[in-house]
């Protein structure tokens, strides 16, 4: 941690490239599948990891950023890395650390875990790791690896101030990822985006794969606990898969993940109906519409930027149906708040604003200036802390029809996480 917060680096894979060097390259020891865009990455990233493990490959995921602790952003055969053999990988590329240091330049906190995750893998080792990028594509510190397969979940507005000011300026980012002779399995996305995307693809002489055409989501529709889909894969049609998360972002995810395993494992067979069920029946993503209590039912959402909440929205409309829904938000001061308080205004009865523990969290008096601009003075409350915060939604959310009221906790990772440890959702 002393290494610098992970969303001030400087843009450049001079130093994490020599120090994979200097310990070996061990990202070139396993398959990569390398996951980028804006949102989707981590639940796209869950789902590629489950089709594989039920096809019997050993697998290493690495995600960012963690919920509760550091350590879930490691996981080797599904499971985070544990306190002792997180403290194992670190000691062993420690005084590499201190070697780069001292001749190339000051390695970052986010450079440090991604050295460490290739390391983990490799040492398992593992068959294919699943790797998400922190920020972007080109520059992110894991773009040392050559991903055969490169997936892109939908890309939008967010961090502007490193990655560019338009849709097209952040997918030329993003597409960095996508190497010469790759796969890339494209998400649906806004026409800047695709053409950046495609312009990639073209150059480095890649195949491309498409949500909408080449693969994509047939049917779907509700389901107790999530929902049931048909599936267009690259070698088939994967019929009554159910998929326990919400939201037609979430189907799309699942569809671009098995695109994305399906690339990998080469040859025309499909994958089969069966070890396609029983994947994405197993699938968890924490934070992610995630309801960890009932009456009021209280469901957790890290949507931080504009696209990302109108999916949430969207998705809470269509499987929750609350008739009363109170909102907890905490959110990061450099986000576009008031485009997100906008899109919750129609579906949310009354907000409460407050901060989480990061540095960067906006100040619960500022977000409540620009929450009363968007719902007026008598529907937004400010409370100075989170768990101060969900105490007041619940009361509030209480004071209408139990089975019909909700509180949505959202803004940012930070906020749901600490939300889910105040809550013992936390696993």
């Amino acid at each position: 941690m002393a290494r610098g917060v992970e969303w001030d680096f400087q843009p450049s894979l001079e130093r994490i490239s020599a120090l994979m060097e200097l310990i070996g390259d061990p990202q070139k020891t396993f398959q990569v599948i390398h996951v980028a865009g804006t949102n989707g990455k981590t639940s796209t990233a869950r789902m590629i990891e489950g089709l594989l493990r039920e096809r019997n490959l050993r697998v290493g995921r690495y995600t960012s950023p963690h919920l509760t602790s550091v350590r879930e952003r490691i996981s080797v055969d599904g499971e985070p890395l544990s306190e002792d053999r997180f403290t194992e990988v670190y000691q062993d590329v420690e005084p590499y650390l201190e070697m780069i240091d001292s001749k190339v330049g000051r390695l970052s906190f986010f450079e440090t875990l991604t050295a460490m995750a290739f390391a983990a893998f490799a040492d398992a080792p593992v068959d294919v790791a699943v790797i998400e990028t922190g920020m972007g594509g080109v520059w992110d510190a894991t773009n040392v690896a050559d991903g055969t397969i490169a997936v892109i979940t939908p890309i939008s507005l967010d961090h502007t101030d490193y990655l560019g000011p338009d849709v097209a300026t952040i997918s030329k980012e993003k597409a960095g990822i996508i190497k010469p002779g790759a796969t890339a399995v494209l998400a649906q996305q806004p026409l800047p985006a695709a053409e950046v995307l495609m312009r990639r693809v073209a150059e480095v002489g890649g195949v491309v794969a498409r949500e909408g055409l080449e693969f994509g989501v047939l049917h779907r529709e509700l389901a107790m606990g999530g929902q049931m889909l048909q599936l267009k894969g690259l070698k088939g049609v994967y019929e009554e898969v159910f998929l326990p998360l919400y939201g037609a972002h979430q189907a799309g995810n699942a569809a671009s993940a098995l695109a994305a395993v399906e690339a990998l494992t080469g040859g025309d067979d499909p994958l089969g109906n069966e070890v396609v069920r029983q994947a994405f029946a197993q699938v968890t993503s924490p934070g992610r519409l995630e309801v960890v209590r009932r009456g009021p039912t209280v469901v957790l959402d890290a949507a931080h930027n504009p696209g990302g909440m109108e999916a949430t929205v969207e998705a809470l409309t269509e499987a929750f149906g609350f008739t009363r829904l109170v909102v907890v938000m905490a959110a990061m001061g450099d986000k576009d708040v008031n485009s997100i308080l906008e899109l919750l205004e129609p579906i949310a009865e009354e907000v409460v604003v407050t901060r989480n523990s990061s540095p960067r969290s906006m100040r619960p008096d500022e977000l409540g200036l620009r929450a009363q601009s968007v719902f007026g003075p008598d529907r937004v409350h400010v409370a100075e802390r989170l768990d101060d915060a969900i105490d007041v939604a619940i009361t509030l959310a209480d004071q209408g029809d139990e089975l019909g009221s909700g509180v949505l906790i959202t803004g940012s990772v930070v906020t749901v996480g600490e939300a889910r440890i105040l809550l013992g959702a936390e696993r």
